[in-house]
This record gives structure tokens, sequence and C-alpha cells, in this order.
């Protein structure tokens, strides 16, 4: 049992890449009093949730891993899920986190309390936890989407989400539907099509596809890692420089975008020869609007006399299948959404209250928003990790985690030893946002289609809008003069 009257230093919300590289740079700073709650019975988040056949990060791993703990023991430049899973197993290690998790702690509720200055949190275990700060790092991913197509209730074969993938249910000689074609349907599609007798993939729009050129690390490679540390650094800033250059290809009209371009459709018509199936795949909406993804294999796997590609709209399903828009039956056994996450929902169904018992889903509505992705006005000591408009499409989102982390440290330890309260103006966080919206105009993430980074309205409220080390920059102008209530400070907008 907990003790409710005990105050902690922290909690933080998730044991993902967020929520244990948070605790890591807690436990290595000297912040030792804090709970980790994770609503599953194991670590990992995306990583241990995502067992789909071909599960990988589309991210070179020298860049996906944190700068304090380097995965020297890379099997290859794009790493598998359980090679990932298991680099956030020893970082917990490591960094003895495991004891500080908290399983099968979902988290309910969390209300700020004046009187105490403190977040009470009640999870649904029915235990309940004291903190002078929260840390939510539940992600932007976690939650997978499946849209309420007509009668798929009454559909009588197996279906499931990719994320939350049934390896009971037996995929060889079976009739199978995959529900989207984005990032993790082209991952999955090339195994699937191997064994199906027959897989139909349902496309609503194309996606600009680049090689992955993936590279096999030589175990003379790995032991010069680990040997000699440097050689993998040298390697991360060279990856990290790549990237942040790679910024220029989702600007507007940039020589940059053009290139990306003429990468990608020199891809697929080098994969691909039938040229109504090439027509199928090419995309009609500007480079780098939606998730630009990496494979060698999709295009390869769509090409096979069992593979169809199908880009009518669904209507309805039936129990033996579905019907798409222009009155065609499809009959299946198997059913695979590979249809995304709810990505903006960043709080999930938590309740979590501020000051005036104003709620984060009514100050939000369908426009979540914070200060530099870390903090949300009336809501004291609440720092976000992988917040509001810090998603990236060009580099690593676990080096924007690490300097969130940083600051997030800095603030807890000034918050616990001097006592005081942090909360960002209203004004603030207006006056950023109306700046994240402008300067989101100059990048593809706000051109004409629909994607994950958006909402209803067309606003992006997913992407940052520039490089991380401009990220950087600007949260280290934000630790320089912070919203502390005691004593009272302002400081202005990033420039």
């Amino acid at each position: 049992m907990t003790d409710p009257d005990h105050v902690h230093d922290a909690l933080i919300i998730g044991a993902g890449y967020g929520g244990l590289g948070m605790g890591a740079q807690f436990a290595r700073t000297g912040i030792e009093d804090f709970v980790i709650l994770e609503r599953s019975g194991d670590l990992g988040g995306v990583w241990r949730d995502n067992t789909y056949p071909g599960a990988a990060c589309d991210t070179q791993a020298v860049v996906y891993c944190y700068s304090f703990f380097p995965h020297l023991d890379l099997s290859r430049m794009f790493v598998e899920g359980p090679e990932l899973l298991g680099y956030l197993r020893d970082f917990a290690s490591h960094f003895d986190l495991t004891r500080r998790i908290a399983f099968g702690q979902e988290v309910v509720s969390a209300e700020w309390m004046e009187d105490r200055r403190s977040w009470r949190v009640l999870t649904s275990a029915g235990d309940e936890y004291l903190a002078r700060v929260l840390v939510p790092a539940w992600g932007q991913l976690s939650t997978p989407a499946v849209p309420r197509f007509e009668g798929l209730d009454r559909f009588a074969g197996a279906a499931f989400h990719s994320a939350r993938w049934n390896h009971a249910v037996p995929l060889t000689g079976r009739r199978v539907a995959s529900i989207g074609a984005a990032a993790s349907a082209v991952q999955y599609v090339p195994f699937v099509a191997r064994d199906a007798a027959q897989l139909t993939v349902f496309q609503r729009s194309a996606n600009y596809i680049l090689p992955r050129n993936q590279r096999i690390f030589t175990d003379e490679e790995r032991a010069r890692f680990r040997e000699d540390p440097a050689t993998f650094e040298a390697l991360r800033r060279e990856v990290h420089a790549f990237r942040e250059a790679g910024f220029a290809r989702v600007r507007h009209r940039t020589e940059e975008q053009a290139t990306g371009v003429a990468e990608a459709r020199a891809h697929l018509e080098a994969q691909i020869a039938d040229p109504d199936l090439r027509r199928k795949l090419t995309p009609d909406h500007e480079f780098g609007c939606k998730r630009i993804l990496r494979t060698d294999d999709y295009y390869p796997a769509l090409a096979r006399p069992n593979v169809q590609l199908v880009t009518e709209a669904i209507d309805h399903f039936t129990p033996d299948g579905l019907v798409t828009a222009d009155g065609t039956t499809h009959g299946f056994d198997v059913v695979i959404f590979g249809t995304g996450f709810h990505s903006q929902s960043f709080q999930g169904d938590t309740r979590i209250t501020g000051r005036g018992g104003v709620s984060l889903a009514e100050r939000w509505g369908d426009a979540p928003e914070a200060h530099l992705g870390l903090t949300v006005d009336g809501f004291p000591n609440l720092f976000l990790v992988y917040g509001p408009n810090t998603n990236l499409n060009h580099n690593s989102v676990v080096s924007m985690m690490e300097i969130q982390h940083e600051f997030i440290v800095e603030a807890t330890r000034r918050i616990t030893d001097a006592e005081v309260v942090y909360d960002v103006p209203s004004e603030t966080v207006r006056q950023y946002n109306d700046l994240v919206q402008q300067r989101l105009i100059g990048s593809a993430f706000s051109a004409d289609c629909s994607s994950w980074y958006k909402n209803a309205a067309g606003r992006v409220v997913n992407n940052w809008y520039g490089t991380v080390e401009e990220y950087r920059r600007a949260v280290h102008g934000m630790a320089a003069a912070s919203f502390w209530t005691e004593p009272a400070a302002t400081v202005g907008v990033p420039s």
C-alpha cells in the first residue's frame, strides 16, 4: 500500500522512452524521491506494445538513444522492436529504475491541491499518491485508433489493431485485409504477404517512401563501439547533423524538398513496374505534409501476385468481409487495422484538474497546446514530456525528450529546494503558440493534406516548427528566466 500522506518530489506517468529517460535524469542528478506509474505490467511503452512482425524504428539507432547511455551494442542502423525493448530494459537496470516503477497503476485522475502545493494522483488500483511535481510521459502514439466502420461489430472473422497484434491468429493460407498503408503497415505487410493466401491493402492516400538502406554493423564495429565509445559518439554526431540538415526538406519549395520528392519517386519507379500500381502509389500532396516513410520491402510486397492494393473507400463491413464505395464485396478471414493512434488526445482518459477546477481536457479542447510543449497555464508544477508541438519528422524525438528532461530536473530541484511553484502565464502560452503556428506556415506540416499532425480544423498540434537545436536554444532561454510565483518572474517568447 502507498502512504497517502507522503509527498514525493515527483511522479512520472508512463514507463516508456520518455518516462524512463525522465527517471534516469532524476536518479543521476540526485533527485531520489520519485515514482514511475505504469498502467501495464511491464516497461517499454510503444516497444512493449508493438509486437507486429517487422516492427522497427525508422530513425537511426545511433540517435534513437540517450546521449548518457549510448546503444553501443546495436546490431544495425535501423533497429527492430525487440532490440529496442532490450535497450530500455538495460537502461532501466543501469539506473536502478525498476524498483521505482509501480506497475498496474493506470492514472485515473490528478488534481492540483493549492493548499498543499502538490498533485494528488489516484490510480485504477485504488492507490493515492502525492507529489510536488507531476510529469506525464504518456507519449503521442500510445492509444490505438480504429475507425467506426458500419457493421464492424458483425464481422465474424478475427480483427485486431497492429499495436495489439494477436499472435494467436494464424495468417498462413488465410484471406487478410490491412486497413491502412502507412508507418506500421509498410513494416508488417511484407511479412503478412509471405504467409497469407491473399492480402488486400486498403490505402486511403499514398505516402512518400524513401529507401531504408539498412546498415548491419559487423562484430568488429560493435566491439569498437564498446571499447571506444568515442567512435560511436562520432557517428552519432554525424547522423544528427545529417538529420538536422534534412529539416530543409519539409520547408516549402526548397531545393532539398525537391530532392526528397525525386528520391521517393526514383525508389517507387525502381521497385514498381506496373504503371497502374505505380499511379496508385504516387502521392498527390506536398513532401513532408505526412510522415515520410522508409522501407526497402513494402513495394516489392505489393507487387506479389497474392497482394492487391485497393484505393476505394470502405463503405461498410459484413459478417464475411467488407464492401467498398464502388459496391465491390471483399471477403476476409482476418482484418488488421494499421490505422494509427489517437495522437492528439495527449491525456487520454485521465482527468487532470488544475487551478480553479479547470480540467486539462477543457483547457485544451481539440487543440492541445503548451509552452514549448512542456507547461500549461493553470497547471502548476506539471511538466509534459513529448507534449504538443514537440514531434519531429526529420530527427530523433529522443533528442527532444532529453532536452525536456534536463529542464524538468532543474525545475524540480528549484521547486523542492526553494518551495516555489511554477506556473506559466496564460498570455505567454498564447503568444508562444501564436508564434508556433506562424512559423509552421513555412513548413510542409501545414500544407493541404490530412495527417495525424493536425486536428480537425487543420491546426498542427503535434509537430515542432524547427530543428532540434532550435528547440534546445528555446528551452535554454526558457530556463534562464522562468515562471515562478514566489518570487514572481516573467520571460519573453523565444524569437
